[in-house]
């Protein structure tokens, strides 16, 4: 193998701890996948987590692969080498198993990327009983399989907890059996979804047991976005409903970890890390937050939480996070006006985000990172105008409060697009069209600039609209996924392919309509129509699709 590879491998496995020892033993060997560089993939608990629980199976050895880095991969097409795992430099190829964790849509475009690296054929119906097994599971497969789902044997609907032990199980007892009559057998499995058998009837989805202890940081390195922290699951799914977020529907019920497991969680933590970063959707609404992170505290650590729920700040929550070296606070009116969070449901007042915002600069914590959505169904100026009003009130209580402090911080409005998610209230609601939306924000853009310690951060539009379009459409993407890993761009794919992306994104579905993305029961459809149409209410009948 080229040396240069090797020594990328061997310097990851060096900065590691935690990684479980990779035998040779084992009746079936399994490569967990990520599609995206290493630094990406260790940065997602769900994919650590996988990684253990595989390698909890008895009778199975599971070691990791991910879509190389620039110099690495400029080294594999130079070498011809075949792509390897990292732990024991094995081949893809000569793997039992090779198993995908996505958990964004965008990555999908790496998936025929990593297997035509490995030498495994792109599309499952052209692989034979001489190559691996290739199977996917993850949450941008439990919303929507289908730009994909040629790619994969087999797709795991539902959480790991539940899916990895029955699933390992068969493997390991049917390991000798040919392509054909294995995956027959997993197909049985609850949760099992077999692309190539279509989807007649729908997938039954897997919840975690509501046993299943905290998932916590596996593997520490450094060479990740929170190489600083020790990672604890608190909650899984949300409580709240929004209705353009998938965590409040999909991943139902909401369930919060007790207490007790959290603070074992932590002295586990805290032996590794001095950060215990938590992890959830929703993780200011777990009924124990203030009291975990009090003793996060306690034992000499630092409590790091990726945003505040603004109805649920308390002085005592704020005194401990500034307390423990909090320079950033993120709160997430999502909506600009009043007229597009109640659109939304985010049950959210101004003055109550004015009075949040107040009390975390009083508090010491100057830097805010406010979360906007633009290009929701019916939004108009007078709605970006009272965005841009929302921002200046924010920035006039943060400055008298820092004053008080004698020291300036910054305010960053991080704008992001409306995309409609499958599994959600808005899934029937088209996306804002791509021109309009670079108005938009060219509006935002002369509005804010004259607004000193503000900043405005924009999430790329042209990789939304890929997002967008991945979350909506059908296999009919897949000829447009296998040119996108050749290297062509979103639009000159598109034309290849035929394919009018606009037209798919900005599309306003009938609310009796057959989704293509319905092929598990993951929400209550009627749930999710009631909602719909009361947030259409919240527009003009001339707004109303």
């Amino acid at each position: 193998m080229n040396w240069q590879i090797q020594q990328i491998l061997r310097r990851r496995r060096g900065a590691e701890t935690g990684a479980i020892p990779a035998g040779c033993g084992g009746a079936l060997s399994v490569c967990l996948v990520y599609p995206n560089h290493y630094a990406v993939a260790m940065s997602s608990l769900g994919f650590q987590t996988v990684y253990k629980l595989f390698n909890d199976q008895p009778d199975l050895v599971c070691e990791r692969a991910f879509l190389p880095d620039r110099d690495e991969l400029d080294a594999y097409l130079k070498s011809g080498d075949t792509l390897v795992s990292l732990e024991n430099e094995r081949p893809l190829s000569d793997f039992d198993l090779v198993a995908f964790s996505i958990s964004f849509e965008p990555d999908f475009v790496n998936i025929p990327r990593i297997l035509k690296l490995a030498r495994i054929p792109s599309c499952a119906a052209d692989r034979t009983g001489a190559d691996p097994l290739v199977i996917a599971g993850g949450a941008a497969f439990l919303i929507n399989p289908e730009p994909a789902a040629e790619f994969f044997d087999l797709i795991a609907f539902g959480e790991g907890e539940a899916l990895i032990p029955p699933l390992a199980a068969l493997c390991v007892q049917h390991v000798a059996a040919s392509r054909e009559m294995l995956l027959q057998e997993l197909g049985r499995l609850a949760g099992s979804y077999l692309p190539a058998a279509g989807h007649g009837t729908a997938v039954q989805r897997i919840t975690a047991p509501a046993a299943a202890p905290p998932a916590c940081s596996v593997l520490l390195t450094d060479e990740t976005e929170f190489g600083n922290m020790f990672l604890v699951e608190v909650s899984r799914g949300c409580p709240r409903g929004c209705r353009f977020c998938a965590a409040g529907f999909v991943y139902q019920p909401f369930r919060q970890q007790p207490l007790e497991l959290l603070k074992a969680a932590v002295l586990e933590g805290l032996q590794h890390r001095k950060t215990i970063g938590l992890v959830g959707a929703a993780v200011s609404d777990h009924r124990s937050i203030e009291a975990l992170c009090n003793f996060i505290v306690e034992q000499g650590g630092s409590p790091s939480l990726s945003s505040l729920r603004v109805d649920r700040l308390t002085p005592h929550m704020l005194e401990l996070l500034a307390k423990s070296g909090h320079r950033t606070i993120s709160l997430a009116p999502e909506g600009g006006s009043q007229r597009m969070r109640d659109l939304i449901r985010k049950n959210l007042t101004a003055d109550q985000i004015l009075d949040a915002a107040e009390a975390v600069a009083r508090a010491g914590i100057l830097n805010l990172r406010l979360y906007f959505i633009i290009g929701l169904p019916g939004e108009n100026d007078q709605d970006l105008e009272e965005l841009v009003k929302l921002t200046a009130a924010i920035k006039e209580r943060v400055v008298e409060q820092a004053r008080r402090h004698k020291r300036l911080g910054e305010i960053t409005l991080s704008v992001n697009p409306f995309i409609p998610k499958p599994f959600t209230p808005l899934q029937w609601a088209g996306m804002c069209p791509l021109e309009e939306l670079k108005r938009k924000v060219a509006w935002l853009e002369k509005r804010i600039r004259p607004l000193a310690n503000l900043r405005l951060k924009v999430e790329d539009l042209h990789g939304c609209v890929l997002q967008a379009l991945l979350s909506r459409g059908g296999r009919e993407l897949t000829p447009l996924l296998l040119q996108m890993a050749e290297g062509l761009n979103l639009r000159k794919a598109a034309k290849l392919c035929g394919i009018d992306v606009e037209a798919c994104v900005t599309r306003t579905y009938a609310p009796d309509e057959k989704l293509v993305w319905e092929v598990a029961p993951v929400a209550d459809r009627e749930r999710l129509l009631t909602e719909y149409q009361a947030a259409m209410k919240q527009l003009p009948e001339e707004q109303t699709p």
